[in-house]
């Protein structure tokens, strides 16, 4: 059997990969204290838990976090570059040691295109307002930063390999919805999209970037005029970024992309462990059998790992959130208003959110025997070449008729009301105060959907199509209204989570600079250990 020119390809740009993590002695690297690195580390893990992100977001959000406060705070011509990055190297976002002080210019040249666009861009049109630009240019902006100091070679290959792939198989069937059928750079993009978000779970900064990265491949180096261009033009191509990420089939090639993802992983884990070796392994079948099904037990060992990371600190970070709630609003509310005050309630207030993600994560299955052979069967299918390819369709949602519509919006407004008023009456029973009953149940739906995606991501290896029984459609539509609510809650956590805002507001600054003080204070103290003889 003979390998593809795509495997061959992908196989080179790892060894290119593997290249470029090789040291060099000749790069002046940036150096941080390390006393004053482990002060910044354990409040870096502080902020982890109150502010809970999925660990392949931790830096990027970071990076984010540390470049809109030195942004806000810059003054003309002041270089944050080198700050910056000694800042995100104490907190342990990267390895001391390891960045060339050569990317201080390369990050400070980055940073002052998006502060000339900031600075130059026109007033914002009325349903578009400055700060949601600014945290949306600012997000960008991270992710450039963050590849800039750490490139995703790897992983960029593994996305572009999986991309024309998927181009070759996905078929866009016409419909109602698609008249005169979906044009090919349209079709393009959404594909793009969805294998970066099935691929390596990236979210909508991150594919923003890459994005604008695709559409303009100068975007890296800008001459002036062109930066002045974009910048005049920013609103609208805000605006086609988000046409795109939000476009009506957007789900439906996601689904296709993260159905057939897991051979890809895998793919990229046999050639990332030796990629010497990668073409000799790969144009052997018997060998890349074993390979592959080394590399699936490995990365499941991961997956697990990962789930029960996630799953302790979303727990801990709800958990605590909750009991700071409890006693600043609901003990005083049912204290002296409602005089419904119970230890009983409070307790069983604190404590069943938490049990409920411990349980919804006890529940999650590990894929079977069976779903290692169809792994090995379907990365042998995007190796090696074949005169015919898997086609994946994918169909408009048919339109449903007024009545049918009706009927079936009916339906989940009466599951809507017997899912909650359910919980409700239960809450009642324990003589719940009203204001105890709407904080839980903002709680269960923000813990049900973080269950839900971290059972999601449990799934990240199974191939085998997944059995369904009437069951599981009944929980479905117990659980569905609790899920939309709690995607909603979710979005407004993240911007207006009270711990997160306290963090930045008062604490994280002045930490900073105790941080600096304690570095600076420890290279004086050593300086005047030296002038002694």
């Amino acid at each position: 059997m003979n390998l593809s020119k795509s495997a061959k390809n992908l196989i080179f740009r790892y060894q290119a990969w593997f290249q470029s993590l090789q040291p060099r002695e000749d790069i002046i690297k940036i150096h941080v204290d390390e006393v004053a690195s482990k002060v910044a580390s354990f409040y870096e893990k502080v902020r982890e838990i109150i502010d809970w992100r999925e660990e392949h977001l931790l830096r990027k959000t970071a990076v984010k976090r540390v470049l809109k406060r030195r942004m806000f705070r810059k003054k003309e011509g002041e270089a944050i570059a080198e700050p910056l990055i000694h800042e995100l190297i104490r907190a342990g976002h990267f390895p001391n040691d390891s960045i060339p002080e050569s990317k201080i210019t390369e990050i400070q040249k980055i940073i002052d295109k998006y502060i000339f666009i900031i600075n130059n861009a026109p007033s914002p049109p009325k349903e578009k307002k400055g700060l949601q630009f600014y945290d949306w240019l600012s997000g960008i902006a991270a992710c450039e930063v963050e590849e800039a100091l750490a490139p995703p070679i790897r992983e960029n290959a593994l996305m572009e390999y999986m991309f024309e792939m998927m181009k070759e198989r996905i078929e866009v069937r016409e419909g109602i919805l698609i008249k005169g059928g979906m044009q090919e750079s349209e079709k393009d993009t959404q594909i793009y999209i969805a294998v970066q978000r099935a691929l390596f779970k990236l979210d909508e900064p991150i594919i923003s970037y890459h994005l604008l990265a695709k559409w303009y491949p100068e975007w890296a180096d800008l001459n002036p005029e062109k930066l002045q261009e974009i910048t005049q033009n920013i609103y609208s191509l805000w605006e086609k970024i988000e046409k795109a990420l939000k476009h009506s089939l957007s789900e439906k090639f996601y689904k296709v992309c993260e159905k057939y993802d897991t051979p890809y992983l895998i793919l990229g884990d046999v050639i990332s462990a030796d990629p010497a070796a990668a073409q000799e392994n790969l144009e052997n079948p018997e060998v890349l059998e074993n390979k592959v099904k080394e590399a699936y037990g490995g990365r499941l060992k991961k997956v697990k790992a990962r789930m029960r990371r996630a799953a302790i600190y979303s727990t801990i970070s709800i958990f605590i959130t909750k009991v700071l709630l409890s006693f600043a609003v609901e003990v005083p509310f049912d204290k002296y208003v409602t005089h419904q005050y119970s230890d009983l309630t409070l307790g069983l207030n604190i404590l069943i959110p938490p049990a409920l993600m411990f349980v919804l994560i006890l529940t999650i299955k590990p894929p079977s025997k069976q779903n290692a052979e169809l792994v090995v069967m379907e990365v042998t299918k995007i190796v090696y070449e074949r005169e015919r390819t898997d086609v994946y369709e994918i169909r408009p949602t048919p339109k449903r008729g007024l009545v049918l519509n009706l009927i079936v919006q009916g339906a989940y407004l009466v599951s809507f009301a017997a899912s909650f008023g359910l919980i409700v009456w239960g809450l009642r029973q324990l003589n719940f105060s009203v204001l105890s009953i709407i904080i839980f149940l903002m709680f269960v739906s923000l813990i049900s959907f973080a269950g839900m995606k971290i059972r999601q991501r449990a799934k990240e290896l199974v191939v085998e199509k997944e059995r369904e029984s009437f069951f599981f459609t009944f929980v479905d539509a117990f659980s569905l209204p609790f899920l939309r609510v709690g995607r909603w809650l979710s979005a407004q956590w993240t911007k207006y989570n009270t711990l997160v805002v306290l963090f930045d507001s008062f604490l994280d600054m002045p930490f900073q600079v105790f941080v600096q003080f304690l570095e600076h204070w420890r290279s004086f103290i050593k300086e005047k250990k030296e002038e002694i003889h």
